[in-house]
């Protein structure tokens, strides 16, 4: 079954929305994948996603109060047809493990544009589930999927 890992700092913000937003679409589309999203730090460890995301998904009728924060560290992440990053950032850990499934959110439709980071700019909500969406459907599309 194809794979798509979603990883930012925590894994409390963007990485679980992304999550959130594909497993939401996959499950509108039967479609089969399996999804995940961890963060490059261990801040977080065991939390839930913030109120922010939390808030955001729910206005989208998505649930993601289920999930918790991981670290990357407990997946074997070369298994993982996709690894998206939500900024350049994360990205550069990524790669500095010799990863080469990895990839910008940002570059599916948005020129490289980081996702924001709703920990710090929660006022930026809105347009983060918009990017965080399209780029999801995007993403899908070019595995294979058809979200017609």
């Amino acid at each position: 079954m194809p794979s798509l890992l979603f990883v930012c700092l925590g894994n409390i913000c963007r990485s679980s929305l992304a999550e959130g937003v594909a497993r939401h679409l996959a499950d509108e589309h039967g479609i089969a994948i399996t999804l995940a999203s961890a963060g490059t730090s261990n801040y977080h460890n065991g939390e839930p996603p913030c109120s922010v995301s939390t808030q955001l998904a729910r206005q989208h009728g998505i649930d993601i109060t289920h999930q918790r924060s991981t670290h990357i560290s407990d997946y074997d992440l070369p298994t993982f047809d996709r690894i998206i990053a939500m900024d350049r950032s994360n990205l550069s850990d990524l790669l500095a493990l010799g990863l080469t499934n990895v990839s910008l959110l940002g570059d599916y439709g948005f020129e490289g544009k980081e996702v924001a980071d709703l920990y710090y700019e929660p006022h930026r909500a809105e347009e983060v589930y918009e990017m965080i969406e399209s780029a999801v459907q995007q993403i899908f599309g070019e595995m294979g999927f058809n979200l017609a």
